[in-house]
C-alpha cells in the first residue's frame, strides 16, 4: 500500500531530470584508475543540490573521491539521525563491447541509450544507477517540500573493481573510512551502499579470497621421467584434495541468505613440452560466510594442498593476491535482519514498486564491511540494478526500476531522518 508521503514523492518527480541525471554518468566513462572523469560530473551535481562541506580529495594521485551533505533541520534532542548513502564510481572494462555489439543501438557502452524501456551501457547497474538514484532522492525532496531533521551524507569513491592493473584493492574507501577514524569525517548512524540489488535490501554478504598456487618440481625429459619431479600430476592430486575440502566446506553450515560455503578452483597452467611438467599454477576462489575467518580457512586450504603432496622434492608456495579490508581478501560481512532501519528501507522500497524490498543476502562481495566490521556501523547494500547482468555486454537498468528506486530512497530519507516540521 502507498502511504501519504510516497504518494507526495511519486507525484513530485520529474521523470526527464532524472533520467537526464542517470544518463549523463553512464556517459562519463570511469573504467578503474580513471574515477576522475565522472566525479567531474558528480561534483557539479552535488553544489546544484547545495551541498555542504563539499571535498573533493586524492586517494592516489589523479583519482578523487568526493563527498558532502545535507545538514538536517533538527536541533537538539530532536536532531534526527545521520544516515549515508555511498557507492563506488568506477566500473569494469568494456573489452569487446563494441565487437558484441556492432551496428546497433548498443554499440556505443557510454552512449546511455533507452532500449524496450530499460537504460544500457557500461557502469548503468554497477552501480551508476544507486549514485544518482541517491542523489535524485534529496532533489526529489527538495521538490516536495520535504524538510529532513537529520543528516543525509553522500560519499563517492574509487578502486572497488578489479581488473586493472595495479588497481582494485579498495584505495578509495580505505582513504574514506580512514577520515572517519581520524574524526575528519562525522560518522553515519546508518550507511546504504548502492549496489544493485533490484531494490531488494541486502543485510549480509559473502567473504571471500583468491589463492594462486605454485608447484615446483623438476623437469626431465619424457624419456626418462624418472628423473624428474612431475609437478602437474602433484596439482592433480591437490586439486582432488581441494574438491573434496570444498564438499567439506559446504556441508558444514548453511546461512539463511547467502547460502553455503565453498572453494572454486577457476584455474590451472603450467606443463611442459615433451618433457616432465616442472612446475603447474592453480588459482581458486573461496567463498566465506558471515562469521568465518580469513586466516583459518586459508590455513585449511594450505593443509589441505600440502597434506596431498608428499614428495618433499616438490615445493609449494601460496600467495593472496586480492586483498580487501584484509590482507587476503574481503570478509564476509552481516547485520541484524532484524532492525528498524532495515525495515524502514525495505518498506521504502516495497511502497515504490510493488514486489520489491524483500530481505535478502549478496551474493557478491563488495565494500560494506568496511563500515560493519572495521567502524562497528550498521550497512546494507540497496540500488536500482541487476547485478547478474553487470559486468557483461547485457548490462542495463530497468527505467521504472530506477524511478522507483529514487522514490524509496527518498522516502526512507524522510522516515529514518525524521521529516522537520
Amino acid at each position: 500500500m502507498t502511504d501519504d508521503i510516497t504518494a507526495r514523492l511519486q507525484a513530485a518527480l520529474d521523470r526527464d531530470d532524472a533520467l537526464t541525471l542517470f544518463r549523463g554518468a553512464i556517459a562519463r566513462e570511469s573504467i578503474t584508475g580513471n574515477e576522475a572523469n565522472v566525479v567531474d560530473f558528480l561534483e557539479a551535481r552535488m553544489r546544484d543540490l547545495d551541498l555542504s562541506g563539499l571535498t573533493r580529495t586524492e586517494f592516489l594521485s589523479g583519482r578523487p573521491n568526493i563527498w558532502g551533505e545535507r545538514k538536517g533541520a533538527g536541533q537538539g534532542a530532536d536532531r534526527g539521525k545521520r544516515l549515508l548513502f555511498i557507492g563506488h564510481t568506477d566500473t569494469v572494462h568494456v573489452d569487446g563491447w563494441r565487437e558484441h555489439w556492432a551496428g546497433t543501438e548498443r554499440e556505443e557502452p557510454f552512449a546511455a541509450p533507452i532500449i524496450d524501456g530499460a537504460v544500457w551501457g557500461r557502469g548503468s547497474g554497477d552501480l551508476k544507477a544507486g549514485i544518482t538514484a541517491s542523489l535524485a532522492a534529496l532533489a526529489l525532496l527538495d521538490k516536495a517540500g520535504i524538510r529532513l531533521k537529520g543528516d543525509v551524507a553522500f560519499a563517492f569513491v574509487g578502486d572497488e573493481e578489479s581488473g586493472q592493473p595495479g588497481t582494485g584493492i579498495s584505495a578509495g574507501i580505505k582513504h574514506f573510512v580512514g577520515r572517519i577514524e581520524a574524526g575528519e569525517v562525522a560518522a553515519p548512524d546508518f550507511t546504504v551502499y548502492v549496489e544493485p540489488t533490484r531494490l531488494a535490501v541486502y543485510a549480509a554478504q559473502i567473504g571471500f579470497f583468491i589463492t594462486d598456487i605454485t608447484i615446483t618440481g623438476r623437469s626431465a625429459y619424457f624419456g626418462v621421467p624418472e628423473l624428474g619431479k612431475d609437478a602437474l600430476r602433484a596439482s592433480h592430486a591437490a586439486m582432488t584434495a581441494l574438491w573434496k575440502h570444498s564438499d567439506e566446506i559446504a556441508a558444514r553450515a548453511e546461512h539463511r541468505l547467502v547460502g553455503r560455503g565453498f572453494l572454486l578452483i577457476t584455474g590451472l597452467t603450467g606443463g611442459g613440452y615433451i618433457a616432465v611438467p616442472e612446475r603447474c599454477t592453480l588459482s581458486l576462489i573461496r567463498k566465506l560466510l558471515p562469521g568465518e575467518d580469513l586466516d583459518t580457512a586459508a590455513d585449511e586450504i594450505e593443509a589441505a594442498v600440502r597434506g596431498a603432496i608428499s614428495d618433499p622434492e616438490i615445493s609449494v608456495e601460496f600467495a593472496y593476491p586480492a586483498g580487501r579490508d584484509h590482507s587476503l581478501g574481503g570478509t564476509a560481512a552481516e547485520i541484524d535482519q532484524t532492525r528498524n532501519e532495515v525495515a524502514l528501507l525495505s518498506d521504502a522500497m516495497a511502497g515504490a514498486m510493488s514486489g520489491r524490498g524483500g530481505i535478502e543476502g549478496a551474493p557478491f562481495w563488495s565494500e560494506s564491511p568496511f563500515f560493519v566490521n572495521r567502524l562497528g556501523i550498521p550497512a546494507v547494500y540497496c540500488a536500482p540494478g541487476d547485478i547478474r547482468n553487470c559486468h557483461t555486454f547485457e548490462e542495463h537498468v530497468d527505467v521504472e526500476e530506477y524511478l522507483a528506486g529514487i522514490v524509496g530512497f527518498a522516502a526512507f530519507m524522510a522516515r529514518y531522518c525524521g521529516v522537520a516540521k
